[in-house]
């Protein structure tokens, strides 16, 4: 046997002996997915033992280096390793913002204390971490943010709001953007920060949603004293480093809403809405328009998909996201909004119930998804501004 067929054996042999029988098939299912951090709910009981077991092993991020807790894989272990993961269709250990985006951006910037102290952290599942970047008149323009960072000894010292921080009431941890020099270009006097959020003068608001959720917050800091230890980069070079984290944050949004092909031996949940919706007929969708537009939203899915994975398996490797991640945000969010306009076509009024009787749990659960998605194009980045990014710096059109 080869090298790479002996870790296949041995990462399979693991994973039938380790993995409780209690998630095997059922990678897609979200009620799984557990966050890791002092506060997250298990998600289900086995969910922190999976996570232990697999972060001793490195694996639950396989492919970050050995030395800060990763695995250590290579781009062909980690793609066995991947392959063997969904043979048993096993949903990750850990998920979030930790692995995904300010992960990276630690390996990228930061120092070999800060990489020893947070990757480890991150790998173990040991702290949930949110993000600190949109403010009330930061949006779009997110260089125009206002939290200020003064020098006091060791610490700054931070006065500010940031407004809808994904899950912020459940982070241990942010990494935001302050002003830390008012006087020069405002990309110029940015600074990155990381910020426990169990420092005194850190307020948590969570914001109530339409749909009942509250999955966005507003963080408030009245004199948080942070240590300067913790800017990552350098003072005022928190631009560059804010660029850098976008580009993992658009390839992960755009995993998380394009990327959505179901595996092969399960029922596509479209077709499966369709056949109790509309019925078939002559062993075929028996309305030929809804059965043109599955046609091609199946077709763009299998296109995005593999074109996202190039993309991965190239980080995986080493590359680092640049501007093309702008392509997939774009594209992977209103796949996702015409995906649920599809949805929407296909149940009719059945998707239109927002509580009460008359309606499945289902036809409601998928009402406020649909609700949902219409956020896709401006969260991380509206389409607008994703597609200056992608014009100039992809295109390289002129400005003017």
């Amino acid at each position: 046997m080869s090298e790479l067929e002996d870790f296949r054996a041995s990462v399979r042999s693991w994973l039938e002996e380790n993995a409780p029988k209690s998630i095997r098939g059922k990678v897609r299912d979200p009620a799984l997915a557990y966050w890791g951090g002092r506060k997250t709910p298990l998600p289900f009981p086995e969910a922190k033992v999976w996570l232990d077991m697999m972060a001793e092993k490195g694996w639950t991020v396989p492919f970050w280096p050995k030395e800060y807790g990763g695995g250590g894989l290579n781009k062909e272990e980690n793609k066995i390793f991947n392959q063997e993961m969904a043979r048993l269709e096993l949903p990750p250990p850990l998920t979030g913002f930790g692995i995904t985006m300010i992960g990276p951006t630690v390996l990228q910037y930061g120092t070999e204390e800060q990489k020893k102290k947070y990757i480890g952290e991150i790998v173990r599942g040991e702290v949930r971490w949110c993000q600190g970047y949109s403010e009330p008149n930061a949006g779009s323009d997110l260089a125009n943010i206002q939290t200020k960072a003064v020098v006091d000894g060791d610490d700054y010292i931070l006065n500010g709001q940031k407004i809808w921080t994904s899950y912020g009431d459940l982070a241990d941890w942010m990494f935001l953007l302050v002003r830390t020099d008012p006087g020069v270009k405002k990309q110029v006097g940015i600074t990155f920060l990381l910020l426990d959020m169990e420092t005194k003068g850190v307020e948590v608001r969570p914001i109530k949603l339409i749909s009942g959720n509250s999955p966005f917050c507003e963080v408030f800091f009245e004199d948080v004293r942070v240590p300067q230890k913790n800017v990552l980069n350098r003072v005022n070079g928190g631009w560059e480093v804010a660029k850098a984290l976008l580009g993992h944050e658009r390839t992960m949004i755009a995993n998380a809403f394009g990327g959505r092909v179901a595996p092969e031996k399960a029922e596509n949940p479209m077709e499966a809405a369709a056949r109790k919706y509309i019925g078939f007929r002559d062993g075929k969708i028996a309305d030929s328009v809804i059965r043109d537009r599955m046609a091609q939203n199946q077709m763009d899915e299998s296109c995005f998909l593999l074109t996202v994975q190039r993309n991965s398996d190239n980080i995986k490797a080493g590359h680092r996201p640049g501007p093309e991640t702008s392509i997939f945000k774009v594209y992977g969010t209103e796949l996702n909004q015409r995906r649920m306009e599809l949805m929407l076509s296909i149940l009719g009024p059945e998707c239109l119930g927002w509580e009460g009787e008359g309606f499945e749990q289902g036809e409601l659960d998928l009402c406020r998804v649909w609700l949902r998605s219409r956020g896709n194009t401006l969260e991380g980045g509206t389409s607008e501004i994703q597609l200056n990014i992608i014009a100039k710096q992809v295109l390289g059109l002129p400005d003017k």
